[in-house]
């Protein structure tokens, strides 16, 4: 078995506002609430390998992983994997932005499996990204809303 999620949501503002503000890896903290840093190892062309390190969780363990990420400005797409695997077996992540009439519709697809011992299995992974993800989701389009309609004032 394997753990497989697919979340959008649609963000009020121009491609190019919401495409550079979420792929603006070194300003995810910033961006999502469960991130307490994010530290670029090496840039490639579109391909940016980083280390990302969550918040400290309730024992004091601050989880962190590399992960490496190659953006598609023509087709809008990202695709990304951890490098650093931790609890996963695997985890790939692909991201697509579609332009709308209401704005752009920024979807994450997640596939991914667990390691035996970790602390969740891929339903219990799968419960906890899909509503970690609307969390975050939500967080992002209220904050790449406010930064356009900054932009539209200057």
């Amino acid at each position: 078995m394997s753990g497989h999620t697919d979340n959008s949501i649609v963000i009020d503002a121009p491609m190019d506002v919401v495409w550079d503000i979420t792929n603006n890896v070194p300003g995810w903290p910033e961006l999502f609430s469960e991130y307490s840093a994010a530290d670029v190892i090496e840039e490639r062309g579109n391909t940016v390998r980083f280390r990302l390190a969550l918040h400290p969780d309730e024992n004091g363990k601050i989880w962190d992983w590399v992960s490496e990420r190659t953006i598609d400005p023509v087709t809008r797409t990202v695709r990304s994997a951890r490098v650093e695997t931790g609890v996963f077996k695997y985890m790939s992540l692909f991201w697509e932005y579609t332009q709308t009439e209401s704005g752009v519709r920024m979807r994450w697809v997640q596939d991914f499996e667990m390691k035996p011992g970790a602390p969740l299995d891929d339903a219990g992974m799968t419960e906890r990204l899909n509503k970690n993800t609307a969390i975050q989701m939500a967080l992002i389009k209220t904050k790449v809303e406010a930064a356009a309609r900054v932009a539209v004032t200057r």
